[in-house]
């Protein structure tokens, strides 16, 4: 985040990968405030079962805004079972308007291991294409070396792997502490 009230805060690296009818979503463990890691093991990738069904989420930026936004989106997927898209476009629209969670400073990628969407605090709520998608600090690198993967014949989380690596070998606020999730098939 390049915020001024959060001087030298970096996010993470979250990223996502459908393969067939899976799709894996995985997250670095470090936090950094500026030169400093903070902690080398946090857990960014969740799994929510709100009426009983599963969808994994991931978070880069603040912890304490995420967790917020974990909240939001739980209950919103309660009112609206089964219906993930409609969870996360009500979720932005209140993430957007909201007096109070205009200010969170995360981004989401959300899947059931139907659809996967990213979703930001500036309304987006975006499928990605290529059938992968990455957040935070450690993002790009992530999200290039996954869709170089896609070529071959690597299963999801093996992608997910390789690519998180990658990206922990260039991005020095992404380590190779990883949490995987696995959803779908």
């Amino acid at each position: 985040m390049s915020d001024e009230r959060f001087p030298g805060w970096h996010g993470t690296t979250i990223l996502a990968v459908r393969r067939g009818a899976e799709v894996v979503v995985a997250g670095d463990g470090q936090v950094s405030v500026g030169q400093t890691v903070m902690k080398a093991t946090a857990r960014k990738v969740r799994r929510l079962s709100p009426g009983g069904r599963d969808v994994v989420v991931g978070f880069a930026g603040s912890t304490a805004d995420a967790f917020t936004l974990l909240e939001r989106l739980e209950k919103k997927l309660e009112s609206a079972p089964g219906q993930l898209q409609r969870a996360c476009v009500e979720l932005a629209k209140d993430w957007r308007t909201d007096k109070y969670l205009r200010n969170l400073e995360a981004m989401l990628i959300v899947t059931d291991g139907a659809q996967l969407y990213v979703v930001t605090g500036a309304g987006d709520v975006l499928e990605p294409e290529h059938d992968v998608a990455a957040i935070g600090s450690g993002g790009n690198y992530a999200l290039a070396a996954a869709r170089a993967l896609m070529d071959g014949d690597l299963d999801a989380e093996a992608i997910a792997r390789r690519a998180m690596a990658i990206a922990a070998e260039i991005c020095v606020y992404t380590n190779g502490n990883l949490t995987v999730e696995r959803i779908g098939a």
